[in-house]
């Protein structure tokens, strides 16, 4: 009779073989690699672009957060890349990054977290870009690190900056993003009804910063009906409408990602009250937004536009 203890020492014998086995011949599951780092110059636009300027303004550059990159940005990019000792082209990829970036953690406050929150917006977590570390930047800090494989501290270090920066986001390359800061409405709100056609009314206050759902080109709409908003080409093929904003905030014929703070909600145009009218128009019809959006808070892949239904979200 073999005792239980031999019999252990046996299978962790045997697994401890296997194991070796397994990395002789190239069997074991290789590490996630990390994704390459966005390059960006002038004439880029988009998130990345609004990070890497928050970025250079907490190294002490005067320029703004436009997500443009242009003759200013360039400047305070070859200044930056001087007083490092680096190739002074002008260009942010690859070996400007891990210099530009400065790590962050609840309790911090400043631009750089603003680039923080501006790149976990891009990954579709709707945050307020205030430049303060609080609980909810933390919360979506732990859920972008655990979906993607990275250490989950809630503090946005090297990889995780890398992550955040070299995928998702723009060129409808999956990015996707809630249309306020996630902290304003709970869930229940994003599978309301619309009055008459299919559309979402979320009700929020004056001056709530509203963002792209999706990438594309930016339009801005000033009209009787849709009062101050934005027509979207989505880079998928779908048009998104945002209306009653109080203000604008991006140009015609700019370019955003998914995440870009188009402006502030409002009450312009046909509004019986301070809220964002959402219409998600694919195949010439309107679409519920209801499912895309739901999944999106819920952290999922949402639906095709093309795939969403066009009734079952009317009162």
């Amino acid at each position: 009779m073999i005792s239980g203890r031999r019999v252990g020492h046996a299978w962790v014998a045997v697994v401890t073989v296997c194991v070796a086995v397994v990395a002789s011949l190239g069997l074991a599951q290789p590490a996630t690699a990390a994704p390459s780092w966005p390059v960006i110059g002038n004439g880029s636009s988009g998130s990345d672009v609004t990070s890497a300027q928050y970025l250079l303004r907490s190294h002490g550059h005067d320029i703004s957060a436009d997500g443009a990159f242009g003759p200013a940005t360039e400047s305070a990019t070859v200044a930056f890349q001087r007083s490092r000792g680096f190739a002074a082209d002008g260009i942010i990829g690859a070996q400007t990054w891990p210099g530009l970036i400065v790590t962050v953690r609840e309790g911090d406050s400043g631009d750089a977290v603003a680039a923080a929150q501006t790149a976990l917006n891009k990954h579709g977590y709707g945050l307020a870009v205030d430049g303060q570390f609080g609980p909810a930047t933390a919360s979506a800090a732990t859920s972008f690190q655990s979906a993607n494989g990275l250490a989950v501290d809630g503090i946005v270090g090297p990889q995780t900056w890398q992550s955040l920066l070299g995928s998702g986001g723009g060129g409808g390359g999956g990015g996707y993003s809630l249309p306020i800061p996630r902290d304003t409405l709970s869930r229940g709100y994003y599978q309301a009804p619309h009055h008459d056609y299919p559309a979402l009314d979320l009700p929020v206050g004056t001056g709530t910063p509203v963002y792209a759902v999706r990438s594309g080109v930016a339009n801005q709409i000033n009209n009787d009906r849709c009062g101050l908003g934005y027509q979207v080409a989505g880079d998928d093929g779908a048009t998104y409408y945002y209306c009653h904003f109080s203000a604008h905030g991006v140009g015609s014929g700019a370019r955003v990602d998914a995440g870009t703070q188009l402006g502030s909600s409002g009450n312009t145009g046909n509004s019986t009250g301070p809220h964002l009218h959402l219409e998600i128009v694919a195949g010439g019809v309107n679409r519920c937004p209801q499912p895309a959006l739901l999944a999106v808070y819920d952290g999922a892949t949402p639906p095709a536009p093309g795939d969403l239904p066009t009734s079952g979200c009317i009162e």
